[in-house]
């Protein structure tokens, strides 16, 4: 674990330093998706940046940084390189479990792991045929008062850079299997525990390089004060997952506006068409509808995630179930926005550079492969049914960490 860490002073500083770092991270992210070269020296950048302390509480020696500082970092990044913008994603996921459910002597000891440099990284998701809320990863008391852990986990973005490994487990016993309903905590693992294996088998068509691999869980000894419930957050009003879906949304806005600045790029060196009459390609009117269309979506897309992330900190400040239910709709909305321009400026990048995009040396396809992979994560067809639901009869929508 890194110790050099910087330390931020304010939100305007851990923008610049954003800034900053998107535009390193933007050279060479292209050969490291084409080649599947995994990011090590940008992720230790990352860790050094201070940027992974953002939201740790000022008592604790952090600036709490604001849902809208922290999603326009998220931004910043995802345009130069998504896969980038997805590791550190579960780290302030998770570490806002920590000050959702963590004791004082909890927070205090992971905020200073984290003001160090720490990157957490997640364990939670498992592979069918269950269904995708029941953890058949267990962790069970011992009559020492510590737990052991076991199971098999998929989908461990950023699992393989981490110094902590965060596992989300049905607490049970032997004689019990879980189900849906069992009562969850996440465990804190140091990521070379024995009995921990973190295996780089992801090989998904996008986000190529975030190591979203299998992470293997035999008979690992946790103490029981690196232990964490999770069911306990949505026992109440909560943004755990409007927080957690903020971030996913500026991933995709990410996306899109690297997207758009990419086929702008490639309609500058595109021949035009000879039926539009015209020099340059920028100059066919065709174009110019498409890339105005574009700009609209995008634009849009910016504009919602901007408001999404008002709304989450108005709730912050003044947590009821209406607030809290208003975060979520207002994030849904953004969500279902942003994945409609990921996709579409992905898409339309080609039709503003034309044949020449398809290039395997330029790797343009990194963009749709990457947004289409990422927008997989939270189907925005229940979003939609929640927003018409909300929008309807005003029925708030369910508490868990997709909403």
């Amino acid at each position: 674990m890194s110790t050099n860490a910087a330390v931020l002073t304010s939100p305007e500083e851990a923008l610049d330093v954003a800034a900053k770092l998107a535009d390193e991270f933007d050279t060479g992210a292209a050969d490291r998706d084409a080649a599947r070269v995994l990011p090590h020296e940008q992720v230790a950048a990352l860790k050094q940046s201070g940027l992974l302390a953002l939201t740790v509480p000022a008592e604790h020696g952090g600036i709490a940084a604001s849902a809208a500082v922290l999603a326009e970092v998220f931004r910043l990044i995802a345009q130069a390189d998504p896969s980038l913008a997805q590791i550190p994603h579960s780290h302030f996921v998770f570490l806002e479990a920590l000050w959702l459910q963590g004791t004082p002597e909890q927070q205090a000891y992971f905020y200073r792991q984290v003001l160090d440099g720490a990157l957490l990284a997640n364990a939670q998701v498992e592979r069918g045929p269950h269904r995708t809320d029941l953890d058949t990863t267990t962790l069970v008391r011992r009559p020492s008062g510590d737990y052991l852990l076991r199971g098999r986990k998929f989908y461990c973005t950023g699992a393989l850079f981490a110094d902590w490994v965060l596992v989300r487990a049905s607490l049970t016993d032997d004689c019990c299997a879980p189900t849906p309903q069992t009562p969850k905590a996440v465990a804190f693992v140091p990521r070379d525990t024995p009995g921990l294996s973190v295996i780089d088998d992801w090989d998904g068509m996008g986000q190529r390089t975030t190591a979203s691999g299998t992470v293997t869980l035999d008979d690992v000894a946790v103490p029981a004060d690196r232990v964490v419930p999770y069911s306990p957050i949505f026992a109440g009003p909560t943004l755990y997952g409007a927080r957690a879906q903020l971030l996913h949304t500026a991933i995709d806005v990410g996306i899109a506006t690297g997207a758009l600045a990419a086929g702008v790029r490639q309609a500058h060196r595109a021949r035009p068409h000879f039926e539009a009459g015209v020099d340059r390609a920028v100059d066919d009117p065709t174009l110019l509808t498409v890339a105005g269309e574009l700009t609209v979506t995008v634009r849009a897309a910016q504009a919602l995630l901007e408001t999404a992330a008002r709304a989450v900190d108005a709730a912050t400040a003044n947590l009821t179930e209406e607030s809290a239910a208003e975060a979520s709709i207002a994030v849904a909305t953004a969500k279902v926005a942003a994945v409609r321009a990921a996709l579409a400026a992905s898409n339309a990048l080609f039709e503003l550079g034309g044949t020449r995009c398809t290039s395997a040396s330029d790797n343009l396809s990194r963009y749709w492969r990457d947004a289409r992979t990422h927008t997989l994560h939270d189907p925005t067809r229940w979003k939609l049914q929640h927003i018409g639901r909300y929008t309807l009869t005003g029925a708030r929508p369910p508490r868990h960490g997709q909403l």
